[in-house]
């Protein structure tokens, strides 16, 4: 039974185990015991790679990272730039990009279910916000600029974010729009060569590093809603450009902005495929980010899954470790029901992106997975706070990775479209 699974000792399930950690139900399920459809040695080993950089290069300093966030959030970028480098190195950073434009394609060619494992894995450092400001951000801004930006766009700002260079982030949503993103109100004014823009941004997510802000703005103020609404990829260090940080309930390591532009003049080759087109660019990007996100909390629904578990076993309580207690058991199981429901929710979708789907027709799956992937990741974090008691609502210690969840769980559940406009 499942009940018996938990209760083994990890020396005991090692040998059954083909990768990842010896603790049932904390990892994919091809991890584990069984045979997959999916994957080949080539996501085999990419998969390798991932979690083998996360593990040097994430785990040991998201705690401090995040508290020295928190002390500067203006000053400080965590440092992001070397990391960068790092990671593009280690070709975790550009497998995905075009390898013309300084992307680093794995052997074998990259595929959906590569970039599946990438963001799954980066995902169990416990740190959604970190994982934001370093992978969301350039998965949300850069492909507008790659699928619809001139070539002199794709060489110099595709190639620079590309290799790490520069840092770019997507900035759509507005103070009075939020998930409504046709109430566009930053508008550009067209100058000979030039477009004169002003506005406001807000919920920047990487805002306060970004190089480049991939931005919709209203090109033509005579129409409403949808229409009239065109995408720049604008230079932050333009005169005109101010940002501050937003102090935010969780995520802090994604450097969080409010943005504000007053006549900034962008010269029009930094347009974004067709003028007054851009509605339809950035719906297209929706399905990417939002798939990023059911992945992001797959990842991490299991991490707290192995985090508790591991606890658990360990924690005695009236002279017994706390696994022995029934009821800490169901809740563990019940995590784990809700977490193979959605990695498995999460393949289907993945499978469906690798064949191409058109984003029409997938946009109201994935909108409803989003659902329910960030509302089994607030379940996890509620039942592992529950099981680790007290030690969950310290930024320190044992529990450490559990509170940085719950700190993140609405995030995670409002940021790439809420949960409410989601459903309808």
């Amino acid at each position: 039974s499942f009940c018996t699974l938990l209760a083994l000792a990890p020396t005991t399930m090692a040998d059954t185990f083909k990768y990842g950690e010896p603790v049932v139900y904390s990892e994919p399920s091809w991890y584990q015991f069984f045979e997959s459809p999916y994957y080949e040695p080539k996501h085999v080993a990419f998969r390798g790679k991932v979690r083998a950089f996360v593990e040097a290069e994430l785990v040991p300093h998201v705690a401090e990272w995040e508290e020295r966030h928190i002390e500067n959030p203006n000053g400080f970028e965590m440092p992001i730039r070397d990391f960068l480098r790092k990671a593009y190195k280690a070709g975790v950073f550009a497998p995905q990009w075009p390898e013309k434009y300084g992307g680093t394609p794995p052997e074998g060619g990259w595929d959906m279910w590569m970039d599946f494992i990438k963001v799954y894995e980066t995902s169990l450092c416990g740190c959604p916000g970190l994982c934001a400001s370093w992978l969301f951000t350039m998965s949300i801004g850069l492909p507008p600029v790659l699928n619809h930006g001139s070539e002199e766009m794709k060489q110099t700002v595709g190639r620079d974010v590309i290799t790490g260079k520069k840092i770019i982030a997507l900035a759509i949503t507005e103070p009075w729009g939020g998930s409504d993103v046709a109430q566009v109100r930053t508008f550009a004014v067209k100058d000979g060569d030039y477009y004169v823009i002003s506005g406001e941004k807000k919920f920047i997510s990487g805002g306060m590093n970004a190089d480049y802000c991939t931005t919709a703005v209203r090109t033509d103020r005579t129409k409403k809603g949808m229409d009239g609404v065109s995408l720049f990829v604008i230079p932050m260090n333009l005169k005109g450009v101010e940002r501050e940080a937003i102090k935010t309930q969780g995520w802090w390591a994604s450097n969080t902005a409010y943005i504000m532009f007053d006549q900034v003049r962008v010269h029009k080759k930094y347009l974004l495929g067709k003028e007054n087109h851009g509605f339809r660019y950035i719906m297209e990007n929706f399905n990417t980010e939002r798939f990023g996100m059911i992945a992001q909390c797959a990842g991490a629904s299991h991490e707290m899954i192995r985090e508790s578990i591991k606890y658990a076993r360990n924690r005695r309580t009236f002279g017994d470790p706390l696994i022995k207690s029934q009821v800490i058991r169901h809740k563990i199981a019940a995590m784990a029901m809700k977490t193979e429901a959605l990695f498995a929710l999460a393949e289907q979708l993945t499978y469906h992106m690798s064949i191409k789907v058109p984003h029409i027709d997938l946009g109201p799956r994935i909108a409803l997975a989003k659902v329910f992937a960030t509302q089994t990741f607030e379940f996890c974090a509620r039942e592992a706070s529950q099981i680790f008691g007290g030690n969950s609502y310290m930024r320190n210690g044992p529990g450490e990775k559990i509170e940085k969840f719950y700190r993140d769980v609405r995030a995670m559940a409002i940021s790439g479209g809420s949960e409410e406009i989601m459903f309808e």
